[in-house]
């Protein structure tokens, strides 16, 4: 009988470890969700917020710089022209920050800064729009090609999908303010470079349009495809008589 006892008493303790390192593991497994869903949760929402004020900050600091040296400039004896407006200055170096994004339908609060590369941790992964070395520059003709994240690192192409026909896009340089015209989307597999062409997806074609291609992943949270915008130029607003009415309350140039 005691040795029955026993092992009954064996029995149920060795069953209580079993559950005491069960409950342990359970407790391990819950508190590292926790921390996952945290983490996600700073990297998709907190982490975008602060980045986007980040590279809102940098636009207006950079804004600010150039209408100061555009009030102690000589006047231009023979100013840009809506049809002829003047080509931004190619970039110096890779990162370099040479021009600024502003589109209404995105809000806004969003002014974000291009720069030269589309390398992930130098330009990209710091919340910055990246411009394609090989393609041209605003306002030169051709095709002006840019790319930036969509669900991360301050997600300034997150709403490129809800773009429509007639939309204006605003590329802000030390010249002033180009505007284009949001023309249509296309979806594109990741080899699909066609659409850094000259004349996008048309190899071998002289371009005659001055055309601005946003690129981003697509769907979201996925690099499956790639999402393209196209838009073409309209106008030129030149630094010296401000900028246009539409996009006033995101530069607040003088303030």
């Amino acid at each position: 009988m005691g040795e029955r006892r026993g092992g009954a008493g064996t029995a149920r303790r060795s069953r209580r470890r079993r559950l005491s390192v069960v409950g342990v593991l359970g407790e391990i497994f819950i508190t590292a969700g926790v921390f996952t869903l945290l983490f996600l949760g700073w990297q998709l929402w907190l982490n975008d917020i602060i980045v986007g004020n980040e590279m809102r900050d940098q636009s207006e600091h950079q804004s600010a710089l150039w209408q100061g040296n555009a009030s102690t400039a000589e006047e231009d004896p023979s100013p840009p022209t809506p049809d002829e407006p003047p080509v931004a200055d190619k970039p110096g170096s890779s990162g370099e920050v040479f021009a600024l994004m502003i589109v209404p339908r995105f809000g806004k609060n969003f002014y974000t800064p291009i720069a030269e590369g589309v390398g992930t941790t130098q330009v990209l992964n710091r919340g910055e729009i990246g411009h394609y070395p090989t393609s041209s520059l605003p306002g030169e003709v051709g095709n002006f090609a840019v790319a930036a994240h969509r669900t991360s690192f301050g997600k300034p192409f997150n709403n490129i999908a809800n773009l429509r026909v007639g939309d204006h896009i605003y590329i802000e340089t030390a010249d002033g303010w180009y505007q284009y015209g949001f023309r249509n989307l296309e979806y594109v597999r990741p080899t699909g470079v066609g659409v850094l062409l000259p004349v996008p997806q048309n190899d071998g074609a002289t371009p005659g349009d001055r055309i601005l291609t946003m690129t981003s992943c697509n769907p979201l949270f996925s690099a499956a495809e790639r999402i393209i915008a196209y838009s073409v130029y309209e106008t030129f607003y030149p630094r010296t008589e401000g900028p246009p009415a539409e996009i006033a309350g995101t530069v607040l140039v003088g303030d």
